[in-house]
């Protein structure tokens, strides 16, 4: 039987931690990446919100609340609701093109998934931008800090990532709500009890509830802050105690070994002032809106491309070598025959395709009709993807890939990738996250207010979280 805590809980340590940062705690350096993120989660929005899952969404919210006068923005939308289900659905356009950010370490995790449940917080009690920064630290932190922790990952073992968001959730959510520190605990444990995450939702074909799951821990981290400022309680021992996250993954076994964590890497070394190390800075934007782990092929086939020139129809194979967890997820026999959007921004064969098809891979890739079209079928049966156990080594601190590309000539290009761009160590400049932005925006939103909402997420610390909002609202609400 796995050994549990029975007293001083890890989640006393982080509700402690929490309740004592300001905003005067947090470095110039992780000031601008919280805005970086947030004008590339926002730009990630405006293109999630033209699709279908977003529709049937907001349809769905606009048909429960018909009157649509809550208090909370949703974003492009005259329509509002509670702060509940804006923190939902707002998340969800952030998620719905995965092209958000990413951090992997032993799981992966997007932490912008999280970021608009403090926002409508902040926006329901008219808080500044700089409460908003400093929850969106707090997320950034915590979400990455529970994707190290596994040993291997909870991935590993068939669970889907968003299991562990709501750990970062409520506690973010509660800290806009200056909650105290034993209330903090208790959001914790209310939003955790509910965030436990099938990893079916990215196995085999994927549905739409691949981009819905971590927006249903934002939606449940900002429940359990409103509960736990009203005395509602939750388990102090959700993280290491009886029957919480360690004690139940101590009887789960993948390969002949249970599943461990290394608990103390949760609460060590927490920054607490401004000259400390934070997560934020270690995390990486996506240049494709593609799963995380096909960027360095993907990085790789553009370096080949920009070396050499061959036509598509001369390839006779695609060979992608990367660590066994990626080959697993990026060679699933289903991804070679994808059908949706979801499927296909998880193929890596699908994805090779269209980038040497059509020479860029971004959103127009992910269309039905692009992904149905039967003329990438012979490039997507050329890819294979291999294990390759050398590179296992250099996980996580870099992500390895090479591709290898034979032409029917018989001559080969390779070229061999351990970051892609958009890694810290490669970042995304402001101005490549304003053409992400402004490529995104085409045909949903003008000029104007991509300038608007840039500008506003420029001087955040300076703005209120309304202000924030206004600027993603339809020009005849939106303040000037």
């Amino acid at each position: 039987m796995a050994s549990y805590r029975t007293d001083n809980f890890i989640s006393f340590d982080l509700a402690r931690w929490a309740a004592s940062l300001r905003f005067e705690d947090l470095s110039p350096a992780v000031i601008e990446a919280a805005k970086r993120f947030w004008l590339d989660s926002l730009a990630c929005a405006v293109g999630g919100s033209r699709t279908e899952d977003a529709h049937i969404l907001l349809e769905h919210h606009r048909e429960m609340s018909p009157s649509g006068d809550g208090p909370c923005s949703i974003f492009l939308s005259d329509w509002r609701t509670n702060p509940v289900d804006a923190a939902f659905l707002n998340s969800h356009m952030v998620r719905a093109m995965d092209y958000n950010d990413i951090y992997w370490k032993a799981d992966p995790c997007h932490p912008s998934d999280l970021i608009c449940g403090p926002l409508a917080l902040c926006e329901l009690h008219d808080r500044s931008g700089r409460d908003l920064i400093l929850a969106t630290a707090i997320v950034y932190e915590l979400q990455c800090r529970f994707a190290e922790i596994g040993r291997p990952g909870i991935r590993e073992y068939g669970w889907h990532h968003a299991t562990l968001s709501g750990f970062a959730a409520g506690l973010a959510a509660g800290r806009v709500l200056d909650l105290t520190p034993d209330q903090l605990v208790h959001a914790i444990g209310i939003c955790a009890s509910r965030t436990g995450t099938l990893g079916a939702v990215t196995a085999g074909n994927l549905t739409m509830m691949k981009n819905t799951v971590d927006p249903w821990a934002a939606r449940m981290g900002v429940e359990s802050a409103l509960l736990a400022a009203r005395g509602y309680t939750g388990p102090a021992h959700i993280i290491d105690g009886k029957e919480g996250l360690f004690h139940v993954f101590a009887h789960v076994v993948s390969r002949g070994s249970p599943c461990t964590f290394d608990a103390e890497g949760i609460t060590r070394d927490l920054p607490r002032h401004a000259a400390d190390a934070w997560r934020i800075e270690r995390c990486s934007m996506k240049s494709f809106p593609v799963e995380a782990l096909m960027h360095s092929p993907l990085s790789a086939i553009r370096q080949i491309r920009a070396r050499h020139t061959f036509a598509a129809t001369d390839i006779r194979e695609v060979r992608v070598e990367v660590i066994a967890r990626a080959a697993d997820i990026l060679g699933d026999p289903a991804k070679y025959r994808p059908t949706t959007r979801e499927t296909a921004d998880h193929s890596l064969p699908y994805s090779i395709a269209a980038l040497l098809a059509d020479g860029v891979l971004g959103p127009a890739q992910f269309d039905e009709a692009r992904v149905r079209d039967p003329r990438l079928v012979p490039l997507m049966d050329s890819v294979k993807v291999v294990a390759n156990e050398a590179f296992e080594a250099r996980f996580p601190a870099s992500q390895p890939s090479r591709v290898t590309i034979t032409l029917r000539d018989g001559s080969q290009h390779a070229a061999e990738v351990d970051y892609p761009k958009g890694d810290p160590r490669n970042p995304l400049t402001w101005e490549e996250i304003d053409t992400k932005f402004r490529s995104l925006a085409l045909g949903v939103i003008d000029d104007d207010t991509v300038n608007r909402v840039r500008d506003r997420v420029r001087r955040l610390e300076s703005i209120t979280a309304r202000q924030l909002c206004e600027a993603l609202a339809p020009q005849s609400v939106a303040a000037q």
